[in-house]
């Protein structure tokens, strides 16, 4: 994986505190092994093949994962100082979520509080092995022992460049921006946010040009400027301005866009930690009728 970040053998040997040959030699092996080839060398470094970006992406899974069982192994030892694990979707730069983590370590010095800001599939694997305690997310979990809560709705904001001509009108609409192409990440709030922007284009007849990307709302929102394409993120993820885009919401037939957040959790989950996270989710954001 380092070599696929680096480039290069050599730089990943640096790294690695090994020689280049031994390492040439461990993944050569690693193929023979596999019986595919990894990596396409060159005089200007190494590029994974597909195979090997495939194999790659999987590897970097299991080590992840891995690392989380190392937290959770090692959080035993704070016994009852206790532990809360939360996976999360949308930005932390402001908003509600922000609001309630900040509430969690405030309130509760002495409960460990760690946080991951992963996709749906991970969420509910985390879930599943009880890495995760509590996921807060604007997607669907449809698993059997699965509970869910809702919190709160999130106006979408549509992220343009300064100089683009929606900036001058009133109230912007879904078939305002039929002609743009939408780039979005392939993770967090991402395959939510693509999901309501086909549903919202396809209700008019119109069929959206949405590609995604594997990086951040935030870098994406960083590209807009140039004139290539737009975003659309929560309004959460609107606490980092940029001089050189605007945030405008989008006009419904009920009001702007929204994208609801819930929280999920195993229901046989008995952590301290998770109760007292509830109390706090109560006062804060008290069940309405229907919710």
């Amino acid at each position: 994986m380092i070599a696929t970040d680096s480039g290069s053998f050599l730089r990943a040997a640096k790294q690695l505190n090994v020689k280049q040959s031994t390492l040439s030699k461990k993944v050569a092996a690693l193929e023979h092994r596999l019986g595919i080839t990894l990596f396409e060398r060159s005089t200007r470094g190494v590029v994974p093949t597909d195979a090997g970006r495939a194999f790659l992406e999987v590897a970097r899974r299991i080590v992840t994962d891995a690392d989380n069982l190392l937290t959770t192994a090692k959080a035993v030892t704070y016994g009852e100082v206790g532990r809360l694990m939360v996976g999360f979707s949308n930005s932390l730069s402001a908003g509600n979520l922000r609001l309630l983590l900040g509430d969690v370590l405030e309130q509760f010095p002495e409960v460990q509080l760690d946080a991951l800001e992963i996709g749906p599939g991970r969420m509910l694997s985390g879930l599943q092995s009880r890495i995760i305690d509590i996921v807060i997310h604007a997607g669907q979990f449809e698993e059997s022992g699965i509970r869910k809560r809702w919190l709160w709705s999130e106006r979408l904001m549509v992220v343009l460049p300064k100089d683009n001509r929606l900036i001058e009108q009133d109230t912007i609409f879904w078939t305002d921006l039929r002609k743009c192409v939408f780039v979005l990440p392939a993770t967090c709030s991402g395959p939510r946010i693509a999901e309501i922007i086909r549903q919202r284009m396809g209700a008019h007849g119109l069929n959206a040009s949405i590609i995604t990307q594997e990086t951040t709302s935030e870098t994406i929102a960083s590209m807009v400027p140039y004139g290539k394409f737009i975003t659309i993120v929560p309004e959460s993820a609107t606490g980092a301005t940029r001089s050189d885009i605007t945030f405008r919401e989008i006009a419904e037939p009920t009001g702007a866009a929204h994208l609801d957040f819930a929280a999920w959790w195993r229901e046989d989950n008995d952590n301290p930690a998770l109760a007292r996270f509830f109390k706090l989710v109560d006062e804060r954001y008290p069940l309405v009728a229907g919710a």
